[in-house]
């Protein structure tokens, strides 16, 4: 089975349908969605302006990290409970937005982002922190995630427009490449 054949599948299910064509469920989805993202979002870039230097420069980065861990965690885990519901709801017309596509590769490179923080640079955080003064890979990487998130808010917002759904052809072959569209006429 293709993805497409797949997602074709996954939308024509029951639950799907229903979540899709619910009066509250899927509003009530996508305001979770958006509100558990403005927490998210707002403690990371708390965390991110710390490491770039720019606010609570008296305040040492594990204090920062303490303080907002909880929160960022559970807003990240509703938002994306959230965010695989919106997804089932409408499972074909997700997979083939040019703009989700897009998103999912910047959470990608978030989530490499975050691992690579983690990993290689915060386990040194006493160091610095004592210091006062941020290594370069710290603000790198605050820098970096400032600017996936920015950009993953920003992809996500542009799912709603359908600019180039498969359903508005004629559209150039590399936009049908990008999304999996088949355009009537074309084989599966």
């Amino acid at each position: 089975m293709t993805p497409l054949a797949f997602f074709e599948w996954l939308a024509d299910t029951p639950w799907s349908v229903d979540l899709h064509e619910s009066q509250y469920a899927y509003s009530i989805l996508e305001s979770v969605h958006v509100w558990t993202m403005a927490v998210f979002f707002g403690s990371v870039v708390m965390f991110d302006l710390r490491l770039l230097g720019w606010t609570l420069r008296k305040t040492p980065a594990t204090e920062v990290v303490n303080r907002l861990q909880p929160l960022t965690i559970a807003a990240f885990v509703i938002m994306v409970i959230s965010g695989l519901l919106l997804f089932y709801a409408i499972p074909l017309r997700s997979y083939q937005s040019i703009f989700f596509r897009f998103k999912m590769l910047l959470l990608l490179l978030a989530g490499l982002n975050v691992w690579f923080f983690h990993s290689r640079v915060y386990p040194k955080v006493a160091a610095w922190d004592a210091d006062g003064v941020q290594p370069r890979a710290a603000r790198v990487a605050g820098a970096v995630s400032l600017i996936l998130w920015i950009g993953i808010i920003f992809s996500g917002r542009m799912i709603a427009y359908n600019w180039f759904d498969c359903d508005r052809q004629p559209q150039p072959g590399i936009i049908n490449f990008l999304t999996s569209c088949v355009p009537d006429g074309a084989e599966h």
